[in-house]
């Protein structure tokens, strides 16, 4: 399961989602830091195809996690190439145009 919260900004939606076993936790390695807040990723949480289909309505995205990142490559939403490994897990932000 993961984690899906919408966020509305006065252009954007931002959707935040993680996998459900890193909330609340925080990452560091090569000089980077995470902290996986349940103030903003906590929301729902939902299966795969939910997670998926929310990512074809939004405009920004924050994805943390292995499951979340893989399945975020796998329907064409982020590159691999600009996925950043923090210590243990993903991290990939998207803007989309």
């Amino acid at each position: 399961m993961i984690y899906v919260r919408m966020h509305r900004g006065r252009d954007d939606i931002i959707l935040a989602a993680c996998d459900e076993e890193v909330i609340g936790k925080t990452f560091k390695g090569d000089g980077m830091r995470i902290t996986v807040s349940e103030d903003f990723y906590n929301g729902e949480l939902v299966p795969e195809e939910v997670f998926i289909e929310r990512m074809r309505s939004v405009t920004i995205m924050n994805l943390v996690g292995e499951r979340t990142i893989a399945l975020a490559v796998e329907n064409g939403h982020v590159d691999e190439n600009c996925v950043l490994q923090i210590g243990e897990t993903k991290h990939a932000q998207v803007v989309k145009g």
